[in-house]
């Protein structure tokens, strides 16, 4: 699946409705969108900005996409998305009913990372590489998300996925 059929998947939803939908891609199908070569997922993870999102829900269902949606992608986490989120986040397609867009590419790493699996960490790997982030700028990022979120063990674990992911990020620049 590339950028232009998850467009027409949602713009198929929108023109069904005649109601606006507007949403931020979070999950691996926003890859295609940082120029990440697609890999196989059938789930739509996304917070809706706009839209009814129990009928999104059992539209992509119906299908044969999962799906997690919220209105808040913040709240999946203790960990905290880096404010400002929401403003940093890019429209990747527009029209009179829907607006799709992506985390920054910082964001969505962070975002990647909260959860940490190794299919995470690859997903923040490639976005990083394609999109030349600096190791410097997602370390700020970072230390706001540790500013920012509530003492939990979890934040010790994303320290730790952290690390990894900034030494191999390393590796993979010095190559």
């Amino acid at each position: 699946m590339n950028e232009e059929h998850i467009i027409n998947l949602l713009k198929q939803f929108v023109i069904e409705r005649k109601e606006p939908l507007e949403l931020i891609l979070v999950g691996a199908l926003a890859l295609p969108f940082y120029g990440v070569e697609f890999r196989a997922t059938y789930d739509l993870d996304a917070e809706i900005e706009t839209g009814n999102i129990e009928e999104l829900y059992f539209f992509l269902k119906e299908k044969g996409f999962e799906s997690d949606l919220s209105e808040n992608i913040a709240g999946w986490s203790v960990i905290a998305l880096p404010s400002g989120y929401r403003e940093r986040a890019e429209v990747v397609y527009k029209d009179n009913l829907l607006t799709i867009k992506i985390l920054s590419p910082e964001d969505f790493i962070i975002m990647k990372l909260r959860r940490g699996t190794n299919q995470d960490i690859e997903d923040a790997l490639a976005v990083a590489k394609k999109q030349s982030i600096k190791i410097e700028t997602l370390d700020k990022l970072y230390n706001k998300v540790l500013e920012e979120s509530i003492k939990d063990t979890a934040v010790f674990n994303f320290k730790k996925i952290y690390k990894v992911f900034r030494k191999l990020l390393q590796e993979q620049a010095s190559n």
